[in-house]
């Protein structure tokens, strides 16, 4: 009986080879499987609302991130240079209020920054480029203060070196924000990092 078992298993191990799916050296992966690629437009969706103006980036929520999307804010000719940065930041402030266009909505896109906020510049002893809000930042969802942080911070509005100095309307404290590759990717989860400033 031993003789025959060891005579029956190279053909046992024959027949069993043609059944199922053989070895392959080949590679057979061929990727994900395909999905809908949220936050792509057909075409400039802007590009002719409304009369000229200072052009702008905002940032909308795709998906579960930072977006940018052009805008323009109107700006009247010769504005002196510390009114045309509140000009630009309320106009920005403005545009992230303003629900998305018909085409950006079926794109994926949203915003949830409320549409009652304005802001100011700087009071009696706080810095020149600092700007006040009429809600405290600290009282904004988080993903509206993400949206406002990474919008004005490297704008017309601000010194462009990608932070912004923020506080509510009264003379309470003033935070120095900071838009980072972290808060674009997840404003719900990360807060912008900041820094308490001091008053000149």
């Amino acid at each position: 009986m031993t003789v025959r078992r060891m005579l029956a298993l190279p053909l046992l191990g024959l027949l069993l080879s043609g059944c199922g799916i053989r070895a392959t050296q080949v590679p057979t992966d061929f990727g994900a499987a395909p999905s809908r690629v949220p936050c792509s437009l057909a075409g400039p969706e802007r590009s002719t609302q409304g009369p000229q103006g200072v052009p702008v980036q905002v940032f909308l929520l795709c998906g579960s991130s930072l977006v940018a999307v052009d805008r323009t804010v109107r700006v009247p000719v010769g504005t002196p240079d510390a009114r045309r940065r509140v000009i630009v930041a309320q106009g920005m402030l403005d545009q992230l209020a303003a629900s998305p266009s018909a085409a950006e909505r079926s794109a994926g896109y949203t915003t949830y920054v409320p549409g009652a906020l304005s802001v100011s510049g700087p009071h009696r002893g706080d810095p020149e480029d600092a700007l006040r809000l009429s809600t405290p930042p600290s009282r904004l969802p988080s993903y509206a203060l993400a949206q406002l942080v990474c919008t004005l911070s490297d704008s017309a509005a601000t010194e462009g070196d990608g932070s912004v100095i923020l506080g509510g309307p009264d003379t309470g404290p003033l935070h120095r924000y900071e838009c980072t590759s972290d808060v674009r990717d997840r404003p719900g989860r990360t807060p912008p990092p900041s820094g308490e400033v001091a008053g000149r």
